[in-house]
């Protein structure tokens, strides 16, 4: 673990753009003239604390430049409405997505900031009619909006979970038929999607995705990859990661180098 004065990253990212996208993503910036492989997703495709993750170690094991567009805590919209990664994700030899939430995306009852998926905008009409009693200036996120409205009436929420299902099968399916090469989806998770049944406040991550789901969209990849955390994995809390020191208590919730490597390395595999 690393420690740096207050607010300082110890891990500079190198960000950079990659044509039209006013998107930001880890660098270095890669050469997509040639052969490369393309790495879509959330927090952990963007290994946010961690000095080299997945993409950059299957970059490793197969000598082949691997472009990382992981957005932290992004969701499926950033990437369906983005014309210059579908571009260079077509262009790839093959692309990995990794599968993101349904929680961070625009839908019937709430939108979401265009590129920083975790914010919340507004309620919708539908919204609003449904849960009278909520005032929606309170909320910025979408993880918060969502815990506070399934404490306040679990019947009601159930609602709004299977359009938040509904919504995010069509946009993987968009998505999906949208990247005309070929493509790898990644499950990262404490659970498998059998289990992510959401008991638990709102359920583990990836947020409301089961296996039906999965099962669903799996018809248009050329491959799925599962990796469930095994419990010894997350007794190394922090180890392996740099941080600022005002992050720490951010970086415990985070996966550290060891799964980034045990990702690696089935990915790899699936690659190959």
């Amino acid at each position: 673990m690393a420690y740096e004065r207050p607010g300082e990253s110890p891990i500079d990212y190198n960000q950079c753009r990659y044509g039209q996208s006013k998107l930001l993503f880890r660098g270095p910036r890669r050469d997509t003239s040639k052969a490369f492989c393309a790495f879509i997703g959330g927090t952990e495709t963007y290994g946010k604390y961690i000095p080299e993750p997945f993409p950059s170690l299957v970059e490793a094991k197969l000598k082949m430049p691997c472009v990382n567009f992981g957005t932290v805590n992004g969701g499926v919209d950033v990437f369906v409405n983005d014309e210059t990664i579908i571009g260079l994700c077509s262009k790839a030899s093959v692309t990995v997505i990794q599968i993101m939430g349904a929680h961070n995306m625009s839908n019937r009852f709430y939108s979401v900031h265009p590129r920083r998926n975790d914010r919340f905008l507004k309620a919708s009409t539908l919204m609003r009619t449904i849960f009278r009693e909520v005032d929606f200036t309170e909320y910025a996120f979408t993880r918060h909006l969502l815990t506070s409205l399934k404490a306040l009436s679990p019947d009601k929420f159930d609602v709004l979970e299977q359009e938040l299902k509904a919504a995010w099968t069509a946009r993987m399916e968009l998505l999906l038929n949208r990247i005309t090469g070929k493509v790898i989806l990644l499950w990262v998770s404490d659970v498998s999607p059998d289990e992510n049944d959401g008991t638990e406040e709102l359920g583990h991550d990836p947020l409301f995705i089961d296996r039906k789901m999965i099962d669903h969209i799996s018809t248009l990849a050329h491959d799925y990859v599962e990796v469930v955390v095994p419990p010894e994995v997350n007794r190394f809390g922090t180890e392996g990661m740099k941080f600022p020191q005002l992050e720490a208590s951010a970086a415990q919730e985070m996966y550290g180098p060891d799964l980034h490597q045990m990702i690696a390395k089935k990915l790899a595999a699936s690659i190959k």
